[in-house]
């Protein structure tokens, strides 16, 4: 249910993203210099606009992020041990998934656990997300926000990456509305991507 009308700086704030994903995406062979620069403007943007929370004290966030990242990789293990079963086409779009975007070099490593993971939490569950909620009831505002934040994924041409982010952006928004706190969505989200990227890719 609507409470008031969409806020300008919101929809600026995602046309803005949604602009810095299409240029991310749009050459491989640099994606994660353009990436790892657009997660950095979203983060300024980001804290040129809201406050973050921080409600759950430092063991709190710390424990419940790291055992929500691990469920959330092993909801996607299963997933993905389903569609090998099945011999679902899905495994190929995967495959093309880590060959095109995962990082390679050690500084894309440390961009994607010390911009990315952090960056997209601050911008879509600490201010989209935020922003939705007041405008809409707290299960829609999180629908919506994780819709906004798969549609982003758009230009990659993946469908199965667009599913995948949205899954994501339902658990860390349920958890950000939970907690209220932007440190139990990093942790969360920064084990997620060490497990999916570095020791146990879906590969």
């Amino acid at each position: 249910m609507i409470k008031t009308g969409v806020p300008f700086r919101l929809i600026i704030g995602i046309l803005f993203a949604h602009l810095l994903m299409y240029f991310s995406f749009n050459n491989m062979t640099i994606f994660w210099y353009i990436f790892a620069g657009s997660i950095l403007l979203l983060i300024m943007y980001t804290m040129s606009q809201e406050k973050v929370d921080d409600e759950v004290p430092f063991f709190s966030y710390f424990s419940l992020g790291i055992l929500s990242g691990i469920i959330l990789y092993v909801i996607f293990w299963l997933f993905n041990k389903g569609i090998n079963f099945f011999n679902l086409p899905f495994s190929q779009n995967i495959y093309q998934l880590y060959h095109n975007y995962a990082p390679s070099l050690f500084w894309e490593y440390l961009a994607l656990i010390f911009v990315a993971a952090p960056g997209e939490e601050l911008f879509w569950r600490g201010y989209i997300q935020k922003q939705l909620l007041k405008n809409f009831q707290p299960t829609s505002a999180i629908i919506l926000g994780a819709l906004l934040y798969a549609s982003a994924q758009i230009y990659s041409g993946q469908f199965i990456l667009v599913f995948a982010t949205f899954i994501c952006g339902i658990v860390w928004g349920s958890l950000y509305h939970w907690k209220k706190s932007m440190p139990v969505v990093i942790v969360s989200h920064i084990l997620f991507d060490i497990l999916l990227f570095i020791f146990l890719p879906l590969r």
